[in-house]
């Protein structure tokens, strides 16, 4: 086979979005006009505040670092992360690596930590440094750095520490091709203590810190100037490989990142610039790949664009405030003449075999609102879609001969972790597929997650875009909208020094009424249950479409609970007819406590708190003709005050979140309140059915 290949493309990558397409054109055209009348009136400003902000982090950092070098008492490591994820639990005998971002926040703070898998000869203390980079450069979101290392099972404080510095570096060097401009940290812990020792290397020497700080509010101290970007890019790469021979995969990703580079800074590449929301009146700018470096381009920071205000975080699962960068080809601007289209004809020496691989890079970028957008694109965003693109072309190229892969990179950000976090899985086999359980598990493990909750599979991933207009609490579930979350906007209990524990994920809120159906009077129980089965719909441990009411009277019969008259019968269930459609349909077990009187709920309160801290799912209460749906209690374990949020299926009105809060239907509820009204009846039992979390990832 010949091949052929257009001088007039990106050689191997050509980039999908190309400005020849009207709308495109029409898009960056209005933003450009845009962008510029906006400019020509904030420039003065924005220059003069990046001046001054510029300044006084340079002092700041400046003053740090000299600290260090002189030894003049003022070196303090501080810690974001609790030193539980600092450590994991239960800690385990290696090394954890220590993460910040010493550019954009000062040196020796500690984000997080990430814990080393791969080691070589099975000592835990020598890493295997090419596999470790490779699992981390795709982790490790653009803006965080390696900053040290945490020896857990030191012997020999002062080798260890020295030997932690050196992992550090040698880790770094294998991530990226710059020298390391910050200090790195030696953190030193014995597997059976909590203590941790810190040591820092300034210059050639490394010695103690004299302070550690552990944080009360990271959130601010991320947030405060940080931000995030965005940047996606669909490409088509063609390959052509020798048909009887293995694939040079390096030789091949090496060429392909050579071009790639040169295409990302080519004059003819135009960079659009925008707020999450479209609809904000925040500018959009566009950023030609020859202005990256131009003095004009840089007077444009990134608080143009970024929508929060304060260090509220701009991360939740549901919502993530990231400024979106988008990447075109604009051949009008092209520096070279206008001519024919030329071809340069290279014959094949041997049997050639051609194949096409798409891929969909999508890169998180962390950086400070200060920083002007030319300087994050040139040095954040350019280097991390070459970074991934080397990736997954690899991954691409590498697996070629068991068939086309579907490579797709996501984001994530689980609990207990305060930065955004990537993974790139191969959809091809659907997330079932054991490989992709096991590198689910992986993850876990490198990240200290529990190894029973799912937190990074797909449907857990971060969800970008601007605000529906009902609010972060409305979802989609077929037609209908559905309200998820209500007691979000719930106010404090009131518990004086109580202990909070709620549901840890996410709900839909099922009530009388819902979908059309007149279950009024008899489908509470119901209506609880397809809250909880909700619950495991979206914490991805099941896929299974929420039941209807005949689906659930269909299961009770079909496991010989019920008499097949009872489908489409009007008649009540309760928690033990709830545990045996979990258990049919999710395969979920269920514990269940019973109380033979509503005084005896609040005894039941410290077992109820020890529920949702281990489990974290809805509990079902039922008791008489009447069912709930608890989502968390607030209890003082001195004095016995406690309080239930209860979230009530009795409801019938339209889902009008601010009617549902106002009018109690989800709320603290006090086993009696303050006119001595009892909320849970003295003459009824209680039985409280308790689901268990599944054991996966």
């Amino acid at each position: 086979m010949d091949q052929a290949r257009s001088n007039s493309g990106f050689g191997c990558v050509p980039l999908s979005n190309r400005l020849e397409n009207p709308l495109a054109s029409g898009i960056v055209a209005r933003s450009l006009d845009r962008a510029r009348e906006l400019r020509s009136r904030i420039t003065r400003e924005r220059e003069r505040e990046r001046e001054r902000k510029v300044a006084e982090d340079k002092v700041c950092y400046c003053g740090e670092e000299k600290a260090m070098e002189a030894g003049d008492g003022r070196r303090t490591v501080r810690i974001l992360c609790s030193k539980k994820a600092l450590l994991a639990s239960p800690p385990s005998v290696g090394i954890r690596w220590l993460i910040g971002s010493p550019r954009f926040i000062s040196p020796l703070t500690i984000v997080a930590s990430f814990r080393c898998l791969h080691t070589l000869h099975d000592d835990p203390f020598s890493p295997d440094f090419s596999k470790e980079a490779d699992d981390i450069r795709i982790l490790l979101v653009r803006g965080f750095d390696i900053i040290g290392a945490l020896f857990v099972g030191s012997q020999n404080r002062k080798e260890d520490a020295n030997k932690a510095i050196e992992a550090s570096h040698k880790l770094r060097a294998c991530l990226y091709d710059d020298k390391v401009s910050h200090s790195m940290v030696a953190a030193l812990s014995n597997a059976e203590s909590s203590e941790i020792q810190f040591c820092v290397s300034a210059k050639s020497t490394v010695s103690e810190v004299e302070s550690v700080l552990y944080e009360d509010n990271p959130e601010n101290i991320l947030w405060d100037k940080g931000c995030l970007l965005r940047c996606q890019m669909a490409l088509k790469l063609p390959l052509y490989a020798p048909s009887h021979e293995k694939l040079d995969c390096e030789r091949t990703v090496s060429s392909l990142a050579k071009h790639a580079i040169g295409r990302l800074r080519d004059p003819c590449t135009a960079y659009l610039v925008e707020s999450a929301d479209t609809s904000s009146d925040k500018q959009c700018s566009v950023v030609h790949g020859k202005d990256l470096d131009s003095v004009d381009a840089k007077s444009l920071l990134c608080s143009s664009f970024s929508l929060r205000k304060g260090s509220n975080t701009p991360i939740t699962r549901e919502k993530v405030d990231a400024i979106r960068v988008t990447v075109f080809s604009n051949p009008s601007r092209s520096e070279q003449k206008p001519g024919s289209p030329t071809i340069e004809y290279l014959a094949a020496t041997k049997p050639t075999r051609f194949s096409t691989i798409s891929l969909r890079l999508d890169i998180l970028c962390y950086t400070s609102q200060d920083i002007d957008i030319a300087t994050t694109i040139s040095e954040l965003v350019i280097p991390g879609l070459i970074e991934q693109l080397k990736t997954m072309a690899y991954i691409s190229f590498s697996e070629t001969s068991s068939g086309q892969t579907e490579l797709c990179p996501y984001h994530f950000h689980p609990t207990g972790f305060l930065i955004p976090l990537t993974a790139i899985y191969d959809l091809k086999y659907g997330e079932m597929e054991e490989k992709q359980g096991d590198l689910r598990k992986s993850l876990h493990l490198r990240l200290g997650l529990p190894l029973d909750r799912p937190l990074m599979r797909i449907a857990n991933a971060l969800k970008f875009g601007h605000k529906d207009k009902r609010g972060s609490n409305a979802t989609r579930d077929g037609s209908s909208l559905l309200l998820r979350n209500v007691h979000f906007e719930v106010p404090a209990s009131g518990v004086s020094g109580g202990a909070l524990s709620l549901i840890e994920g996410s709900y839909e809120y099922y009530h009388y009424l819902l979908g059309g159906v007149d279950d009024n009077g008899w489908g509470c129980a119901y209506r609880s249950l397809q809250t909880i089965i909700s619950w495991y719909r979206l914490q991805q441990y099941t896929a299974i479409d929420v039941p209807s009411h005949r689906e659930i009277q269909q299961a009770l019969v079909e496991i010989g609970d019920k008499d097949p008259s009872f489908i489409g019968s009007r008649e009540w269930i309760g928690a033990i007819e709830l545990s045996f459609v979990l258990d049919k349909l999710l395969g979920v077990s269920c514990k269940i406590i019973n109380v033979r009187s509503g005084d005896e709920l609040p005894e039941k309160c410290r077992e109820l708190s020890y529920h949702f801290q281990t489990q974290g799912t809805p509990i079902m209460i039922g008791g008489g003709v009447l069912a709930y749906t608890l989502l968390g209690v607030e209890y003082n374990d001195a004095t016995g005050e406690c309080a239930f949020l209860i979230l009530d299926p009795h409801y019938t009105g339209s889902d009008d979140l601010k009617k549902i809060i106002s009018g109690g239907w989800c709320g603290w509820k006090r086993p009696v309140d303050s006119k001595g009204r009892s909320f849970f009846l003295k003459d009824k039992f209680y039985n409280l059915l308790l689901p268990q979390r599944p054991n996966m990832v």
